[in-house]
């Protein structure tokens, strides 16, 4: 199962969990959609990025939902060349949503963005990333594309590994960040790859005491994206989460908003369809 279609499958069991509250989230979802039938970004303009956290929302809530404005946005983006890595990648996994064919330009392009290395940067003079190698992957699963050099692709993510069992996404960088190492985990999970029990325990050790989990050991407060990235790597890695749900149901309840959304953090006042769809990857996480 693809690193897409592993998440799509857990948010589908947060409608379990939101209850009476889940046609709140799809008004707000149906609120965030343009004209084009594309999401708006945090400054309502329409944006390929935040369409694609759009479409997966709306299908873990309704895999049988109507998608055609969506389809005939994405349709309309044939010419790939003004793109950058994550907007073209942002294309690839959106047709994939669709079950659209692969654009032949789109998968050429992807791979003018591979490193030497066997990683991916996001620029031809770019540098490599746990994050770029996230994406990169998940390109090339949603295209249909074989993953080559799979070795030198692992590779080249030892660089940014941390000596305390975490990784981050910037080789100076001493001590890991929990959405980099969450990344890291899925691509070796994809891959087959073994990954060190230290990883886990380095995970579950960003918990703050509220129930979410910080975006690195020195973060004042926790956050909603790096706590369903979180739960998603340790469920993964079939870490026991007896002790991890409760807490963590009370820290997405103070994000939750009556408008059908949840805000990224304590500190926020801003509500986007990519923290929705990361609030429903969590809430899947912890359903019994």
């Amino acid at each position: 199962m693809s690193l897409r279609l592993e998440m799509l499958q857990v948010a589908r069991l947060a409608p379990k969990m939101l209850g009476e509250s889940a046609p709140l989230v799809r008004g707000f979802l149906g609120s965030q959609i343009s004209e084009s039938g594309a999401f708006r970004d945090r400054d309502g303009k329409a944006d390929l990025y935040y369409t694609v956290f759009g479409i997966d929302s709306l299908l873990a809530l309704d895999p049988a939902c109507n998608l055609h404005r969506q389809r005939s946005y994405i349709e309309s983006i044939a010419d790939v060349a003004p793109l950058d890595f994550v907007h073209l990648c942002c294309l690839i996994r959106a047709r994939a949503q669709l079950s659209l064919p692969p654009l032949d330009a789109a998968n050429q392009r992807l791979l003018n963005f591979r490193l030497k290395c066997g990683g991916f940067a996001q620029s031809p003079n770019g540098d490599n990333s746990v994050y770029n190698c996230f994406l990169g992957l998940g390109a090339h699963q949603d295209a249909g594309l074989a993953m080559t050099r799979s070795e030198d692709f692992l590779r080249s993510l030892q660089d940014f590994q941390t000596p305390s069992g975490g990784w981050n996404n910037q080789r100076e960088m001493g001590e890991g960040s929990t959405n980099a190492t969450a990344a890291a985990v899925a691509i070796y999970r994809q891959l087959g790859a073994e990954m060190s029990a230290e990883t886990a325990r380095w995970l579950h050790a960003q918990q703050h005491s509220s129930g979410g989990f910080k975006a690195a050991p020195g973060a004042p407060l926790p956050d909603l994206l790096s706590t369903a990235t979180a739960l998603h790597a340790l469920s993964g890695l079939g870490y026991p989460m007896d002790q991890i749900i409760e807490p963590t149901l009370d820290f997405l309840d103070s994000l939750w908003t009556a408008e059908g959304s949840f805000y990224a953090h304590w500190a926020e006042e801003v509500l986007d369809v990519e923290y929705t769809f990361y609030a429903l990857l969590a809430l899947g996480h912890l359903c019994n």
